[in-house]
This record gives C-alpha cells, structure tokens and sequence, in this order.
C-alpha cells in the first residue's frame, strides 16, 4: 500500500518506521521540507522517502495527518480530497487557537478535519503514547498485545485502517461513527493513553 504522512513528530515517524517496516511504501512531509528529513529517512529501514505535504497527499491511497490540529489549515485540502485520512490528533485548547464549537463540545476536531478535506477520515492512534506505539506492538495472540480504538464513518476506510493497526501488532476496537465514538477516546476519557487489551478496551467504550 502508498501511505503519505504529513508530520514528522514523534506519532508520525514512529507510524513511518513500522510502516515502512513491513513493506509500505511511504512518503514522509514536514512543514519544514523534505531536505530537512534526509537524517530521518535514512535511519527507516525500508521505502521511505522525504517530499513535500501536498505530494505526501497526492502518493497516498492513505493519507496520515500527524500535525497539531491548530495547524491543519496548512494541509493540501483538496489532494485529500476522497483519501482515506487518518486524524491521529487532538484539539488542545492550550496550544491551538480557540474555537466556540470545540470548546463547546458541539462538534470534534476530526468532524471539522472530515469536513475540511472531504475525506474518508479516521480517528485513529490519537490515544495512544508515542513510546507505546513504537515499542509494545506484540504478534497476533500475544496475551500482552494492546489495543488502539478508532472511529469513523465510512466502513470501507476504518476497514483499511483497523488492517494497519492488526499490522503493526495491535488490536483495532471501533469505537463508533466520527462524532459519537471519536469522543469516547479524546484527551479525558479513561480509555485515553490507557493500556489495555481489545477486551478491555471494548468494555470500556462501550460503558462511555
């Protein structure tokens, strides 16, 4: 599969490196251009290499958005048009701009992001720590195997996507539509960085 990740922090190159790792082909952005990231790409083993967001967004058949939700308005929209996105951010109003309608819970960052894109998103790996998505994946079976929620709307693309959670050793647990479930694993949920198996981390959303 072509996966494009726009943002090269810590989720973003972790996800690249396992990607990557098993085969994908990835195209890796930052918002400080591709010659800044020769050090990265070059310590990934497998095929990866540096471009630009916009071709980023164009390579991917899945387009990964790892930057801060203050700052998708810098993302190439309409090369995300139609993709299958994965939103692995969070709105932090302590950090973005505010907005009335987060603050006020009347929508989440990942419904504005679906909309902003017209995209087939999913909200996925917003939950979880960076250390543990590089370094706890486990093989299928493993009773030490975590599990990832993620939600979304359009069955097709969480389907893609759960496939790559299974793939890089974790268990995906659907959490629900966009809206509805996406809240269930915000900052401030108790599924939220939380450890958990598949078993428990389903009981828990759906006690939420």
């Amino acid at each position: 599969m072509r996966i494009g990740i726009i943002g090269a922090g810590r989720i973003g190159s972790t996800l690249a490196r396992h990607f990557a790792g098993i085969g994908h082909e990835v195209a890796l952005a930052n918002s400080r251009g591709p010659e800044t990231l020769a050090e990265l790409v070059a310590s990934i083993d497998g095929p990866v290499r540096a471009v630009t967001a916009a071709e980023a967004a164009r390579f991917g058949q899945v387009v990964v958005v790892a930057i801060p939700y203050g700052h998708i308005g810098d993302l190439p929209l309409a090369e995300l048009r139609d993709k299958v996105v994965i939103d692995t951010g969070n709105y932090s109003p302590g950090r973005d701009e505010h907005e009335p309608d987060l603050d006020d819970d009347s929508t989440t960052s990942s419904e504005k992001l679906r909309n902003a894109t017209d995209s087939n998103l999913v909200k996925a790996f917003n939950s979880i720590f960076w250390e543990v998505l590089r370094d706890r994946g486990r093989p299928k079976g493993d009773p030490e195997r975590l599990a990832i929620p993620i939600s979304g709307d359009d069955e097709e693309a969480v389907a893609v996507v759960a496939g790559l959670i299974r793939d890089i050793g974790f268990d995906p647990v659907n959490a629900g539509h966009l809206g509805g479930g996406g809240r269930k694993h915000q900052p401030g949920t108790d599924v939220y960085a939380a450890k958990l198996s598949a078993t428990e981390l389903d009981a828990r959303l759906h006690s939420a």
